[in-house]
């Protein structure tokens, strides 16, 4: 980060501080806002978390998890934070448009604003900006900054289980973008407490039924491999939603099942949304799912790992899909 000297002096003395993530926060989302969230009110600042939308139930285990502002619940108390705060830290999105009315909120403050990000070309709307691509998670910037500003002395249990929840849950338990660094950096959250089997317990094992149920709906009626590509498809319909009551954070990780297919090389999750068909796309290896998620659904990501959407209907957004296969044939068979 660039400045870190002139940002690191102005948060000696207690600040308002406002921590803002995106909508639909997964869990480097939550992990980094809440890790960050810990680590500065430590520092005897004025903390205020805030997310477009409500976060998913299997996040709800986390330390003060209850006292993010939820834009979509409480605007007015969102609008107040952002315009009395000293300074703003946008972690995990790297365009205001990312967070909808909420960076309409931001835009115009005077505010000193900090991004803490490793998404593919973060627009330049921020003072200060950790940006690195090659990251895991923002969880692992996170880190980064709280070791630059006050060193591993001030890392605790606390703030580590919420940093170890992004690391673990945006590299799919250590499948994607790992790096000798990330495994260094488990190390020292494990040497500072970190209870490693409890978190993944929390994270992976606090399912309920209808969970289960869902996902042998999907593996038994929706999914569809097509073995000329190596890519495999699940669907979900509104119908689908209604019928086994899905809320949000209900589907995560359903398309990862795919993965475990051993010639599937792409997954596709298309979910058919009230306004919108949401696109969720996964990969094995040195194919990216990047390019096809931001060149045709308005989407990105990262190459393993990526999202996007569709105006269109769902059956017309699998039949727009399933066109742009034979562009990616070689790559895919190869």
């Amino acid at each position: 980060m660039e400045n870190l000297a002139e940002l690191k002096a102005y948060l000696d003395f207690p600040r308002d501080i406002a921590i803002v993530t995106h909508r639909n926060p997964d869990g480097d989302a939550i992990g980094a806002s809440l890790g960050l969230y810990h680590f500065l009110k430590e520092q005897g600042h004025t903390i205020h978390v805030i997310s477009p939308s409500e976060y998913p139930d299997t996040f709800a285990w986390m330390p003060e998890v209850e006292k993010i502002t939820i834009y979509d619940v409480d605007p007015e108390t969102t609008k107040s934070v952002i315009e009395r705060s000293d300074i703003i830290f946008c972690l995990d999105f790297n365009a205001l448009d990312r967070i909808d009315k909420v960076g309409e909120l931001i835009a115009p403050t005077k505010s000193r604003k900090v991004m803490i990000d490793h998404h593919l070309y973060p627009e330049p709307f921020t003072d200060y900006t950790l940006s690195d691509t090659t990251a895991s998670s923002t969880c692992e910037l996170i880190f980064d900054f709280i070791k630059d500003i006050k060193g591993m002395r001030y890392m605790n249990p606390t703030i580590g289980e919420c940093l170890f929840t992004g690391i673990l849950t945006d590299t799919g338990s250590f499948k994607y973008s790992t790096s000798a660094k990330l495994y260094r950096i488990v190390a020292e959250l494990l040497e500072v407490g970190v209870d490693d089997y409890k978190v993944q317990d929390l994270i992976f094992n606090s399912l309920k039924e209808k969970h289960l149920r869902l996902l042998g709906h999907c593996l038994n009626n929706r999914m569809e491999i097509l073995e000329e590509y190596n890519t495999g498809i699940i669907t979900l319909t509104k119908e689908d939603y209604t019928n086994f009551d899905i809320q949000r954070g209900d589907t995560e990780g359903i398309v990862n099942y795919l993965l475990k297919v051993s010639n599937v090389k792409m997954a596709v999750f298309i979910t058919e949304q009230p306004t919108i068909v949401k696109i969720s796309l996964r990969s094995k290896g040195d194919f990216s799912v990047q390019e096809i998620a931001k060149r045709h659904f308005k989407g990105g990501g990262h190459r393993n790992a990526s999202g996007g959407y569709s105006f269109q209907s769902l059956q017309a957004t699998v039949e727009r899909f399933k066109s742009l296969l034979p562009r990616y044939k070689f790559q895919l068979t190869a």
